[in-house]
């Protein structure tokens, strides 16, 4: 984009960073994505060339090998990915998280061990903390893990692990009510387990078997997996952090920022429509001009490129926040609700724009309308951010009475 979704005051290493990834979607990513996800082919090479850049790195310090860059310059990396293909930012956003905790919450220990063969992108990460039965309820999971001797034996059966099969590092949230005494509150008695495993799908280790992908209706290309867990041990040292019972606070610090990814996605998405729909609309002629000449096609347009604009707004907004020390979850959640929703506005508009032919799979957009409701529901629903919303602007503007 010429004009929409500009990011003021960033550095010459941002800028580059973000041509180079710029360069590498529009060559080598967008020619491709359309036919890698009808075919639901995860996207190998694609991930070797992000590899070589260097990103499985990008927020990891340089001291383990990575690039030791902010949270703003990933988001905008992401936003650039997801306008090529919404799957590949997924399989880099797992990854990103575990790193992340890793990098805020783990021993050193596990920081020597993980992070600089992450950086190399040698180990890929996931994390699961859904479960069949939970839905936005994570004081609901039932997973547990019990002591025995200088292990832990965890059994359970998680869901919605994205990376499932191709990871080689797994961050697990279960219930550990050794340490917590009965009536402890569940946020309280929760760990997360670091669980090394072999690629693929079927028993990957002892006690954990990936059954196989999901088929989805959208965000193909990425494998979308269960996690079963039946007699899995794990040893106490790769309890993340060293501690039981931190597990809630270590994932809910993961999502936050992912959060953040998660509006870069719906940014990067809607761009990409916006793109296709002011073209397609000066190619396409009817009652003797190019359809974006009449005016019900031009307020259209003005519709999306605002959105488009605003979504990336909030999403900046909400990176800096964070890269500042701050808290930001309300900005988080405000940009992950807004990014989201306008997304899936400016594909649909999109698609309408490209009337019948938007419903063929010939067309980029028929692609897009397929992923967009995933970030609707990715790293919590519109209902949970607007709970998280209000809670936070209550918190600020409490009536003094």
């Amino acid at each position: 984009m010429a004009r929409l979704a500009q990011t003021a005051g960033l550095t010459d290493v941002q800028q580059e960073i973000l041509s180079t990834v710029r360069d590498f979607v529009d060559k080598e990513i967008i020619p491709v994505a359309t036919e890698l996800e009808h075919r639901d082919e995860y996207p190998q090479a694609i991930v070797d060339g992000l590899k070589e850049l260097g990103l499985f790195g990008l927020m990891i310090p340089e001291e383990y090998g990575g690039l030791g860059e902010s949270l703003l310059t990933y988001a905008l990396c992401v936003e650039e990915i997801a306008r090529g293909w919404m799957s590949v930012s997924g399989i880099i956003n797992t990854h990103f998280i575990v790193a992340y905790m890793l990098k805020q919450h783990g021993t050193q220990e596990q920081k020597d061990h993980f992070l600089p063969r992450m950086a190399a992108g040698d180990i890929r990460g996931a994390f699961s903390m859904s479960e069949p039965g939970l839905g936005s309820d994570v004081s609901a999971i039932t997973s547990k893990a019990v002591k025995d001797g200088d292990e832990y034996v965890l059994n359970g059966q998680k869901m919605w692990l994205t990376n499932g099969g191709t990871s080689s590092l797994v961050a697990v949230l279960v219930r550990s009510d050794e340490g917590h005494p009965e009536g402890t509150a569940p946020h309280k008695s929760m760990t997360t387990f670091l669980v090394e495993k072999e690629p693929g799908f079927g028993e990957v280790r002892p006690g954990l078997t990936i059954p196989g992908k999901i088929d989805k209706m959208g965000y193909k290309g990425v494998d979308t997996t269960e996690l079963i867990m039946d007699g899995l041990r794990v040893p106490a040292d790769r309890v993340l952090g060293g501690v039981t019972g931190r597990g809630f606070y270590q994932m809910m610090d993961g999502v936050e920022v992912g959060r953040v990814n998660v509006a870069a996605r719906g940014c990067g998405v809607a761009q990409r429509a916006f793109e296709l729909g002011v073209q397609y609309a000066q190619q396409r002629h009817t009652f003797g001009k190019p359809i974006a000449q009449h005016q019900a096609i031009q307020f259209k347009l003005a519709e999306m490129g605002t959105k488009v604009e605003a979504a990336h707004a909030m999403m900046v907004n909400a990176a800096r926040k964070k890269d500042s020390g701050e808290r930001n979850d309300l900005e988080a959640g405000m940009a992950k609700y807004l990014a989201s929703e306008y997304c899936k506005e400016v594909v649909e508009d999109a698609f309408r724009i490209h009337g019948g032919y938007g419903f063929s799979k010939e067309y980029e957009i028929e692609r897009l309308y397929r992923e967009a409701p995933m970030l609707l529901i990715g790293e919590g629903t519109a209902e949970i951010q607007k709970m998280i919303i209000g809670r936070r602007l209550l918190e600020e503007y409490r009536f003094q009475g």
